[in-house]
Protein backbone atom coordinates (compact mmCIF):
# COMPACT_ATOMS: atom_id res chain seq x y z
CA UNK A 1 0.00 0.00 0.00
CA UNK A 2 1.35 3.44 -0.91
CA UNK A 3 1.18 6.35 1.49
CA UNK A 4 0.21 9.62 -0.12
CA UNK A 5 -1.36 12.83 1.14
CA UNK A 6 -3.86 12.57 3.98
CA UNK A 7 -6.47 14.89 5.40
CA UNK A 8 -5.27 18.03 7.12
CA UNK A 9 -4.45 17.47 10.78
CA UNK A 10 -4.26 20.41 13.16
CA UNK A 11 -2.02 19.84 16.16
CA UNK A 12 -3.10 20.92 19.60
CA UNK A 13 -0.91 22.59 22.16
CA UNK A 14 -2.37 20.21 24.71
CA UNK A 15 -2.20 17.00 22.68
CA UNK A 16 0.13 14.86 20.64
CA UNK A 17 0.83 14.93 16.94
CA UNK A 18 0.94 11.13 16.93
CA UNK A 19 0.83 8.08 19.18
CA UNK A 20 3.37 5.28 18.45
CA UNK A 21 1.98 1.79 19.16
CA UNK A 22 4.48 -1.09 19.23
CA UNK A 23 5.45 -4.38 20.85
CA UNK A 24 8.05 -4.78 23.62
CA UNK A 25 10.26 -6.62 21.12
CA UNK A 26 10.40 -3.53 18.89
CA UNK A 27 11.25 -1.02 21.65
CA UNK A 28 14.67 -0.19 20.19
CA UNK A 29 13.19 0.69 16.78
CA UNK A 30 10.36 2.65 18.42
CA UNK A 31 12.88 4.68 20.39
CA UNK A 32 14.82 5.49 17.21
CA UNK A 33 11.69 6.50 15.29
CA UNK A 34 10.42 8.60 18.19
CA UNK A 35 13.72 10.48 18.45
CA UNK A 36 13.88 11.12 14.69
CA UNK A 37 10.30 12.35 14.51
CA UNK A 38 10.59 14.78 17.40
CA UNK A 39 13.82 16.26 16.03
CA UNK A 40 12.84 16.35 12.33
CA UNK A 41 12.13 19.76 10.80
CA UNK A 42 9.96 20.12 7.74
CA UNK A 43 11.50 21.83 4.69
CA UNK A 44 10.96 25.59 4.63
CA UNK A 45 8.33 25.25 1.84
CA UNK A 46 5.88 23.84 4.42
CA UNK A 47 6.59 26.51 7.03
CA UNK A 48 5.56 29.59 5.09
CA UNK A 49 2.29 31.26 4.15
CA UNK A 50 -0.73 29.08 3.51
CA UNK A 51 1.35 25.91 3.77
CA UNK A 52 2.04 26.58 7.45
CA UNK A 53 -1.66 27.10 8.08
CA UNK A 54 -2.44 23.86 6.25
CA UNK A 55 0.02 21.75 8.20
CA UNK A 56 -0.04 23.65 11.49
CA UNK A 57 3.78 23.42 11.58
CA UNK A 58 4.82 27.04 11.91
CA UNK A 59 8.18 26.12 13.47
CA UNK A 60 8.73 23.19 11.13
CA UNK A 61 8.59 20.51 13.82
CA UNK A 62 5.98 17.78 13.95
CA UNK A 63 5.26 18.34 17.63
CA UNK A 64 5.04 15.96 20.54
CA UNK A 65 4.99 12.24 19.76
CA UNK A 66 3.69 9.85 22.43
CA UNK A 67 5.67 6.64 22.96
CA UNK A 68 5.05 4.65 26.14
CA UNK A 69 5.44 0.97 26.89
CA UNK A 70 7.40 0.80 30.12
CA UNK A 71 4.66 2.44 32.19
CA UNK A 72 1.90 -0.01 31.22
CA UNK A 73 0.52 -1.92 34.21
CA UNK A 74 0.55 -5.69 34.42
CA UNK A 75 -3.18 -5.97 33.73
CA UNK A 76 -5.51 -6.85 30.89
CA UNK A 77 -6.47 -3.24 30.15
CA UNK A 78 -4.73 -0.08 29.03
CA UNK A 79 -3.69 2.40 31.69
CA UNK A 80 -5.59 5.67 32.02
CA UNK A 81 -2.48 7.57 30.96
CA UNK A 82 -2.36 5.66 27.68
CA UNK A 83 -6.09 6.16 27.10
CA UNK A 84 -5.69 9.89 27.68
CA UNK A 85 -2.75 10.01 25.26
CA UNK A 86 -4.72 8.17 22.57
CA UNK A 87 -7.61 10.58 23.07
CA UNK A 88 -5.27 13.55 22.64
CA UNK A 89 -3.40 12.19 19.60
CA UNK A 90 -4.02 13.41 16.06
CA UNK A 91 -2.73 10.22 14.39
CA UNK A 92 -1.76 6.64 15.24
CA UNK A 93 1.47 5.02 14.04
CA UNK A 94 1.57 1.22 14.38
CA UNK A 95 4.98 -0.46 14.13
CA UNK A 96 4.09 -3.74 12.42
CA UNK A 97 5.98 -6.97 13.07
CA UNK A 98 5.11 -10.56 13.99
CA UNK A 99 5.40 -9.55 17.67
CA UNK A 100 3.10 -6.56 17.16
CA UNK A 101 0.50 -8.75 15.49
CA UNK A 102 0.37 -11.01 18.55
CA UNK A 103 0.50 -8.16 21.09
CA UNK A 104 -2.81 -7.57 22.93
CA UNK A 105 -1.65 -4.05 23.84
CA UNK A 106 -1.16 -3.03 20.23
CA UNK A 107 -4.60 -4.38 19.30
CA UNK A 108 -6.25 -2.54 22.20
CA UNK A 109 -4.57 0.72 21.21
CA UNK A 110 -5.71 0.38 17.59
CA UNK A 111 -9.27 -0.44 18.66
CA UNK A 112 -9.49 2.47 21.12
CA UNK A 113 -7.99 5.02 18.72
CA UNK A 114 -10.33 3.98 15.91
CA UNK A 115 -13.31 4.23 18.31
CA UNK A 116 -12.28 7.67 19.58
CA UNK A 117 -11.21 9.09 16.21
CA UNK A 118 -12.81 7.22 13.28
CA UNK A 119 -11.68 9.89 10.78
CA UNK A 120 -8.11 10.41 11.96
CA UNK A 121 -5.26 8.70 10.10
CA UNK A 122 -3.73 5.41 11.14
CA UNK A 123 -0.28 4.75 9.66
CA UNK A 124 1.17 1.24 9.47
CA UNK A 125 4.98 1.10 9.50
CA UNK A 126 6.25 -2.36 8.52
CA UNK A 127 9.59 -2.98 10.25
CA UNK A 128 9.93 -6.80 10.34
CA UNK A 129 8.35 -9.78 8.62
CA UNK A 130 5.94 -9.93 5.70
CA UNK A 131 2.67 -7.90 5.75
CA UNK A 132 0.44 -10.95 6.22
CA UNK A 133 2.38 -12.05 9.31
CA UNK A 134 3.02 -8.60 10.74
CA UNK A 135 -0.16 -6.50 10.39
CA UNK A 136 -2.49 -6.79 13.42
CA UNK A 137 -5.93 -8.07 12.46
CA UNK A 138 -7.69 -4.97 13.78
CA UNK A 139 -5.50 -2.79 11.58
CA UNK A 140 -6.90 -4.45 8.45
CA UNK A 141 -10.52 -4.10 9.50
CA UNK A 142 -12.52 -1.13 8.26
CA UNK A 143 -10.72 1.73 6.52
CA UNK A 144 -7.47 0.61 4.88
CA UNK A 145 -4.49 2.08 6.80
CA UNK A 146 -1.79 4.16 5.14
CA UNK A 147 1.43 2.16 5.04
CA UNK A 148 5.18 2.63 4.92
CA UNK A 149 7.67 -0.22 4.51
CA UNK A 150 10.80 0.64 6.52
CA UNK A 151 12.55 -2.65 5.78
CA UNK A 152 15.72 -2.60 3.68
CA UNK A 153 13.99 -4.63 1.00
CA UNK A 154 11.00 -2.25 1.06
CA UNK A 155 11.03 1.56 1.01
CA UNK A 156 14.07 1.67 3.24
CA UNK A 157 14.51 3.89 6.29
CA UNK A 158 14.69 7.29 4.57
CA UNK A 159 11.72 7.00 2.21
CA UNK A 160 9.66 5.08 4.75
CA UNK A 161 10.29 7.78 7.34
CA UNK A 162 9.22 10.51 4.94
CA UNK A 163 6.02 8.58 4.19
CA UNK A 164 5.17 8.63 7.89
CA UNK A 165 5.95 12.35 8.13
CA UNK A 166 3.80 13.08 5.09
CA UNK A 167 0.90 11.12 6.56
CA UNK A 168 1.10 12.97 9.87
CA UNK A 169 1.62 16.43 8.40
CA UNK A 170 -1.05 15.98 5.73
CA UNK A 171 1.18 16.90 2.79
CA UNK A 172 1.92 15.26 -0.55
CA UNK A 173 4.59 12.60 -0.33
CA UNK A 174 6.09 13.54 -3.70
CA UNK A 175 6.27 17.17 -2.67
CA UNK A 176 7.86 16.33 0.68
CA UNK A 177 10.43 13.99 -0.90
CA UNK A 178 11.37 16.60 -3.47
CA UNK A 179 11.63 19.38 -0.92
CA UNK A 180 13.57 17.24 1.52
CA UNK A 181 15.98 16.18 -1.21
CA UNK A 182 16.32 19.81 -2.27
CA UNK A 183 17.09 20.84 1.28
CA UNK A 184 19.77 18.18 1.58
CA UNK A 185 21.23 19.23 -1.75
CA UNK A 186 21.24 22.88 -0.65
CA UNK A 187 23.24 21.90 2.40
CA UNK A 188 25.79 20.18 0.21
CA UNK A 189 25.91 23.15 -2.14
CA UNK A 190 26.36 25.53 0.79
CA UNK A 191 29.47 23.62 1.78
CA UNK A 192 30.71 23.29 -1.78
CA UNK A 193 29.58 26.74 -2.93
CA UNK A 194 31.59 28.24 -5.74
CA UNK A 195 32.20 24.90 -7.41
CA UNK A 196 32.01 25.11 -11.19
CA UNK A 197 29.16 23.52 -13.11
CA UNK A 198 29.50 20.47 -15.29
CA UNK A 199 32.55 18.28 -14.90
CA UNK A 200 34.14 20.58 -12.34
CA UNK A 201 31.02 20.32 -10.18
CA UNK A 202 31.16 16.53 -10.44
CA UNK A 203 34.80 16.53 -9.37
CA UNK A 204 34.08 18.93 -6.53
CA UNK A 205 31.21 16.83 -5.22
CA UNK A 206 33.36 13.70 -5.45
CA UNK A 207 36.08 15.38 -3.43
CA UNK A 208 33.50 16.54 -0.93
CA UNK A 209 32.11 13.01 -0.60
CA UNK A 210 35.59 11.63 0.03
CA UNK A 211 36.24 14.29 2.61
CA UNK A 212 32.94 13.55 4.30
CA UNK A 213 33.81 9.85 4.40
CA UNK A 214 37.25 10.58 5.84
CA UNK A 215 35.77 12.99 8.36
CA UNK A 216 33.19 10.39 9.37
CA UNK A 217 35.95 7.84 9.81
CA UNK A 218 37.96 10.34 11.82
CA UNK A 219 34.98 11.15 14.03
CA UNK A 220 34.26 7.44 14.52
CA UNK A 221 37.89 6.85 15.48
CA UNK A 222 37.74 9.69 18.00
CA UNK A 223 34.38 8.51 19.39
CA UNK A 224 35.54 4.92 19.75
CA UNK A 225 38.80 6.10 21.26
CA UNK A 226 36.71 7.84 23.92
CA UNK A 227 34.63 4.68 24.40
CA UNK A 228 37.84 2.68 24.82
CA UNK A 229 39.03 5.13 27.46
CA UNK A 230 35.68 4.85 29.24
CA UNK A 231 36.04 1.06 29.24
CA UNK A 232 39.63 0.99 30.49
CA UNK A 233 41.35 3.83 32.35
CA UNK A 234 38.22 5.75 33.37
CA UNK A 235 36.40 2.60 34.48
CA UNK A 236 39.40 1.50 36.57
CA UNK A 237 39.45 4.87 38.31
CA UNK A 238 35.70 4.88 38.93
CA UNK A 239 35.65 1.31 40.27
CA UNK A 240 38.05 2.28 42.98
CA UNK A 241 36.82 5.70 44.00
CA UNK A 242 33.28 6.33 42.72
CA UNK A 243 29.80 4.85 42.93
CA UNK A 244 27.84 2.43 40.81
CA UNK A 245 25.54 5.26 39.77
CA UNK A 246 28.39 7.20 38.15
CA UNK A 247 29.75 4.07 36.45
CA UNK A 248 26.27 3.29 35.13
CA UNK A 249 26.02 6.76 33.56
CA UNK A 250 29.40 6.26 31.89
CA UNK A 251 28.34 2.88 30.50
CA UNK A 252 24.99 4.20 29.28
CA UNK A 253 26.69 7.05 27.43
CA UNK A 254 29.03 4.56 25.77
CA UNK A 255 26.21 2.21 24.69
CA UNK A 256 24.18 5.18 23.40
CA UNK A 257 26.93 5.80 20.85
CA UNK A 258 26.23 2.40 19.29
CA UNK A 259 22.45 2.73 19.59
CA UNK A 260 22.69 5.89 17.49
CA UNK A 261 24.25 3.99 14.60
CA UNK A 262 21.73 3.33 11.82
CA UNK A 263 22.78 -0.30 11.33
CA UNK A 264 25.01 -2.20 13.74
CA UNK A 265 25.79 -4.76 11.05
CA UNK A 266 27.73 -2.06 9.19
CA UNK A 267 30.15 -1.58 12.08
CA UNK A 268 33.61 -3.17 11.91
CA UNK A 269 34.38 -6.19 14.07
CA UNK A 270 36.43 -4.14 16.56
CA UNK A 271 33.47 -1.82 17.16
CA UNK A 272 31.07 -4.72 17.71
CA UNK A 273 33.53 -6.35 20.10
CA UNK A 274 33.81 -3.06 22.00
CA UNK A 275 30.01 -2.90 22.25
CA UNK A 276 30.04 -6.40 23.75
CA UNK A 277 32.56 -5.22 26.34
CA UNK A 278 30.23 -2.36 27.28
CA UNK A 279 27.43 -4.89 27.81
CA UNK A 280 29.79 -6.91 30.03
CA UNK A 281 30.54 -3.78 32.07
CA UNK A 282 26.87 -2.78 32.35
CA UNK A 283 25.94 -6.28 33.45
CA UNK A 284 28.71 -6.31 36.03
CA UNK A 285 27.53 -3.00 37.50
CA UNK A 286 23.85 -4.01 37.52
CA UNK A 287 24.83 -7.20 39.33
CA UNK A 288 26.65 -5.21 42.03
CA UNK A 289 23.73 -2.82 42.60
CA UNK A 290 21.44 -3.63 45.53
CA UNK A 291 18.16 -4.80 44.05
CA UNK A 292 19.74 -5.24 40.63
CA UNK A 293 17.76 -7.36 38.20
CA UNK A 294 19.43 -10.72 37.58
CA UNK A 295 17.31 -11.25 34.47
CA UNK A 296 18.37 -7.87 33.12
CA UNK A 297 22.00 -8.81 33.73
CA UNK A 298 21.48 -12.16 32.01
CA UNK A 299 19.97 -10.42 28.96
CA UNK A 300 23.03 -8.16 28.64
CA UNK A 301 25.46 -11.06 28.94
CA UNK A 302 23.45 -13.20 26.52
CA UNK A 303 23.51 -10.47 23.86
CA UNK A 304 27.25 -9.98 24.39
CA UNK A 305 27.78 -13.75 24.06
CA UNK A 306 25.83 -13.78 20.78
CA UNK A 307 28.01 -11.02 19.34
CA UNK A 308 31.38 -12.40 20.49
CA UNK A 309 30.47 -15.90 19.28
CA UNK A 310 29.61 -14.55 15.82
CA UNK A 311 32.85 -12.56 15.67
CA UNK A 312 34.88 -15.59 16.73
CA UNK A 313 33.22 -17.78 14.10
CA UNK A 314 34.26 -15.23 11.48
CA UNK A 315 37.88 -15.08 12.66
CA UNK A 316 38.64 -18.13 14.86
CA UNK A 317 42.43 -17.61 14.94
CA UNK A 318 42.27 -14.00 16.13
CA UNK A 319 43.42 -13.69 19.79
CA UNK A 320 41.23 -10.61 20.33
CA UNK A 321 38.13 -12.51 19.22
CA UNK A 322 39.09 -15.48 21.42
CA UNK A 323 39.62 -13.17 24.39
CA UNK A 324 36.29 -11.37 23.82
CA UNK A 325 34.29 -14.61 23.68
CA UNK A 326 36.13 -15.94 26.74
CA UNK A 327 34.75 -12.99 28.73
CA UNK A 328 31.22 -13.80 27.57
CA UNK A 329 31.68 -17.41 28.73
CA UNK A 330 32.85 -16.20 32.11
CA UNK A 331 29.95 -13.83 32.70
CA UNK A 332 27.26 -16.30 31.69
CA UNK A 333 28.93 -18.81 34.01
CA UNK A 334 28.87 -16.22 36.77
CA UNK A 335 25.11 -15.75 36.45
CA UNK A 336 24.66 -19.53 36.58
CA UNK A 337 26.92 -19.50 39.65
CA UNK A 338 24.70 -16.92 41.34
CA UNK A 339 21.69 -19.11 40.59
CA UNK A 340 23.54 -22.12 42.07
CA UNK A 341 23.20 -23.92 38.75
CA UNK A 342 26.52 -25.71 39.20
CA UNK A 343 26.28 -27.81 36.03
CA UNK A 344 25.81 -24.76 33.78
CA UNK A 345 28.45 -22.86 35.71
CA UNK A 346 30.99 -25.60 35.11
CA UNK A 347 30.06 -25.80 31.43
CA UNK A 348 30.63 -22.08 30.86
CA UNK A 349 33.76 -21.85 33.00
CA UNK A 350 35.36 -24.90 31.38
CA UNK A 351 34.68 -23.13 28.08
CA UNK A 352 36.41 -20.05 29.49
CA UNK A 353 39.41 -22.16 30.51
CA UNK A 354 39.54 -23.73 27.05
CA UNK A 355 39.78 -20.30 25.45
CA UNK A 356 42.41 -19.16 27.96
CA UNK A 357 44.46 -22.23 27.08
CA UNK A 358 44.19 -21.25 23.40
CA UNK A 359 45.53 -17.81 24.26
CA UNK A 360 48.45 -19.41 26.08
CA UNK A 361 49.21 -21.39 22.92
CA UNK A 362 49.83 -18.09 21.14
CA UNK A 363 52.30 -16.84 23.75
CA UNK A 364 52.72 -18.51 27.14
CA UNK A 365 54.94 -15.65 28.41
CA UNK A 366 52.34 -12.98 27.70
CA UNK A 367 51.27 -11.59 31.10
CA UNK A 368 47.77 -10.83 29.79
CA UNK A 369 47.24 -14.43 28.67
CA UNK A 370 48.83 -15.75 31.88
CA UNK A 371 46.31 -13.67 33.80
CA UNK A 372 43.41 -15.17 31.83
CA UNK A 373 44.73 -18.67 32.57
CA UNK A 374 44.96 -17.75 36.24
CA UNK A 375 41.42 -16.40 36.23
CA UNK A 376 40.14 -19.55 34.52
CA UNK A 377 41.69 -21.86 37.11
CA UNK A 378 40.52 -19.46 39.82
CA UNK A 379 36.92 -19.73 38.66
CA UNK A 380 37.04 -23.52 38.80
CA UNK A 381 38.66 -23.28 42.23
CA UNK A 382 35.76 -21.12 43.39
CA UNK A 383 33.22 -23.52 41.94
CA UNK A 384 34.93 -26.52 43.52
CA UNK A 385 34.82 -24.87 46.94
CA UNK A 386 31.05 -24.55 46.56
CA UNK A 387 30.49 -28.16 45.46
CA UNK A 388 30.96 -31.18 47.66
CA UNK A 389 30.78 -33.61 44.75
CA UNK A 390 34.11 -32.52 43.21
CA UNK A 391 36.20 -31.82 46.30
CA UNK A 392 39.22 -33.71 44.95
CA UNK A 393 39.69 -31.04 42.29
CA UNK A 394 40.01 -28.10 44.70
CA UNK A 395 43.75 -28.10 45.31
CA UNK A 396 44.52 -28.53 41.63
CA UNK A 397 42.70 -25.40 40.47
CA UNK A 398 43.28 -23.23 43.54
CA UNK A 399 47.02 -23.83 43.62
CA UNK A 400 47.32 -23.58 39.81
CA UNK A 401 45.65 -20.17 39.86
CA UNK A 402 47.86 -18.96 42.71
CA UNK A 403 50.97 -20.14 40.83
CA UNK A 404 49.90 -18.24 37.71
CA UNK A 405 49.53 -15.01 39.64
CA UNK A 406 52.89 -15.52 41.35
CA UNK A 407 54.44 -15.96 37.91
CA UNK A 408 52.87 -12.73 36.65
CA UNK A 409 54.12 -10.80 39.67
CA UNK A 410 57.66 -12.02 38.99
CA UNK A 411 57.32 -10.62 35.46
CA UNK A 412 55.79 -7.36 36.71
CA UNK A 413 56.91 -6.89 40.32
CA UNK A 414 55.72 -3.26 40.60
CA UNK A 415 52.40 -3.61 38.78
CA UNK A 416 49.47 -2.86 41.15
CA UNK A 417 47.07 -4.95 39.06
CA UNK A 418 49.36 -7.99 39.30
CA UNK A 419 49.56 -7.54 43.07
CA UNK A 420 45.78 -7.22 43.26
CA UNK A 421 45.31 -10.43 41.26
CA UNK A 422 47.69 -12.27 43.58
CA UNK A 423 45.80 -10.93 46.60
CA UNK A 424 42.55 -12.28 45.15
CA UNK A 425 43.97 -15.77 44.70
CA UNK A 426 45.46 -15.68 48.20
CA UNK A 427 41.94 -15.17 49.49
CA UNK A 428 40.60 -18.23 47.70
CA UNK A 429 43.61 -20.38 48.58
CA UNK A 430 43.05 -19.47 52.21
CA UNK A 431 39.52 -20.85 51.87
CA UNK A 432 40.98 -24.05 50.48
CA UNK A 433 43.32 -24.29 53.48
CA UNK A 434 40.30 -23.78 55.73
CA UNK A 435 38.58 -26.72 54.05
CA UNK A 436 41.68 -28.84 54.58
CA UNK A 437 42.07 -27.76 58.21
CA UNK A 438 45.50 -26.19 57.55
CA UNK A 439 45.06 -23.26 59.93
CA UNK A 440 48.73 -22.29 60.28
CA UNK A 441 49.17 -22.18 56.51
CA UNK A 442 45.98 -20.17 56.24
CA UNK A 443 47.10 -17.65 58.87
CA UNK A 444 50.42 -17.08 57.11
CA UNK A 445 48.72 -16.70 53.75
CA UNK A 446 46.19 -14.19 55.08
CA UNK A 447 48.91 -12.17 56.78
CA UNK A 448 50.79 -12.01 53.50
CA UNK A 449 47.62 -10.92 51.76
CA UNK A 450 47.03 -8.12 54.27
CA UNK A 451 50.61 -6.92 53.82
CA UNK A 452 50.13 -6.76 50.05
CA UNK A 453 46.80 -4.90 50.42
CA UNK A 454 48.39 -2.43 52.84
CA UNK A 455 51.09 -1.82 50.22
CA UNK A 456 48.44 -1.03 47.61
CA UNK A 457 46.36 1.12 49.96
CA UNK A 458 49.40 3.25 50.79
CA UNK A 459 49.47 4.44 47.17
CA UNK A 460 45.69 4.55 46.76
CA UNK A 461 44.01 5.19 50.14
CA UNK A 462 40.67 6.18 48.56
CA UNK A 463 40.31 2.87 46.72
CA UNK A 464 37.18 1.28 48.16
CA UNK A 465 37.79 -2.06 46.47
CA UNK A 466 41.07 -2.41 48.37
CA UNK A 467 39.27 -1.61 51.60
CA UNK A 468 36.74 -4.28 50.69
CA UNK A 469 39.51 -6.89 50.26
CA UNK A 470 41.21 -5.76 53.47
CA UNK A 471 37.94 -6.31 55.32
CA UNK A 472 37.63 -9.80 53.89
CA UNK A 473 41.10 -10.81 55.11
CA UNK A 474 40.71 -9.18 58.50
CA UNK A 475 37.40 -10.94 59.05
CA UNK A 476 39.01 -14.25 58.15
CA UNK A 477 41.85 -13.66 60.63
CA UNK A 478 39.30 -13.01 63.37
CA UNK A 479 38.05 -16.55 63.01
CA UNK A 480 41.60 -17.89 63.55
CA UNK A 481 42.91 -15.66 66.35
CA UNK A 482 40.15 -14.98 68.88
CA UNK A 483 42.43 -12.89 71.09
CA UNK A 484 42.55 -10.14 68.49
CA UNK A 485 38.99 -10.45 67.32
CA UNK A 486 37.58 -7.53 69.37
CA UNK A 487 40.18 -5.08 68.09
CA UNK A 488 39.89 -6.34 64.53
CA UNK A 489 36.10 -6.29 64.67
CA UNK A 490 36.00 -2.64 65.75
CA UNK A 491 38.34 -1.62 62.92
CA UNK A 492 36.41 -3.74 60.44
CA UNK A 493 33.09 -2.20 61.47
CA UNK A 494 34.40 1.34 61.01
CA UNK A 495 35.83 0.54 57.58
CA UNK A 496 32.64 -1.26 56.54
CA UNK A 497 30.45 1.67 57.61
CA UNK A 498 32.54 4.04 55.50
CA UNK A 499 32.07 1.85 52.44
CA UNK A 500 28.28 1.68 52.86
CA UNK A 501 28.05 5.44 53.51
CA UNK A 502 30.00 5.99 50.30
CA UNK A 503 27.68 3.81 48.22
CA UNK A 504 24.49 2.65 50.00
CA UNK A 505 23.33 0.79 46.88
CA UNK A 506 26.21 -1.70 46.89
CA UNK A 507 24.59 -5.00 47.83
CA UNK A 508 27.83 -6.76 48.82
CA UNK A 509 29.02 -4.00 51.13
CA UNK A 510 25.68 -3.72 52.92
CA UNK A 511 25.54 -7.48 53.44
CA UNK A 512 29.00 -7.53 55.02
CA UNK A 513 28.15 -4.65 57.36
CA UNK A 514 25.04 -6.48 58.58
CA UNK A 515 27.09 -9.62 59.24
CA UNK A 516 29.70 -7.66 61.20
CA UNK A 517 26.99 -5.99 63.29
CA UNK A 518 25.51 -9.40 64.03
CA UNK A 519 28.93 -10.71 65.07
CA UNK A 520 29.46 -7.70 67.36
CA UNK A 521 26.13 -8.28 69.10
CA UNK A 522 27.03 -11.96 69.55
CA UNK A 523 30.37 -11.04 71.12
CA UNK A 524 28.68 -8.58 73.48
CA UNK A 525 26.23 -11.25 74.62
CA UNK A 526 29.07 -13.68 75.26
CA UNK A 527 31.00 -11.05 77.21
CA UNK A 528 27.95 -10.26 79.34
CA UNK A 529 27.41 -13.96 80.01
CA UNK A 530 31.01 -14.32 81.23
Amino acid sequence: MELGASNTVNSSNEGFRAFVSYSHADARFAHKLHRKMETYRMPSRFRKGSASVETGLTDGRLGKIFRDREDLPASQDLSQAVKDALSASQALIVLCSPDAKSSPWVSQEIDLFRTLHPNRPILAALIRGEPEESFPELLLQGKEPLAADLRKEGDGWRLGFLKIVAGIAGVSLDSLVQRDAQRRLNRVMAVTGGVLVGLLAMIGMTIFAIQQRNEAQHQRAEAEGLVEYMLTDLRSELKGASTLRVMTKVNERAIDYYEEQDDLSDLPAASLERRARILHAMGEDENSREGGSLEKVLAMFTEAHRVTETLLDQDPENPDRIFGHAQSKYWLGYIAYRKKDWTSTEQYWLGYKNFSDQLMDFDDDNPAWLREAGYADGNLCTLALKRTDIRSRNSKHCSASLDRMEQILRLRPDDPNSIADLVNRIGWMSDEYLEQGKHDERRMLLQRGIALVDFLRADDPANNDLTDIWLTFQTALMSIDEKQSAIQLTAALEASKKLVNHDPNNRVWRSRLNKLKTLQRKNHRQADAN
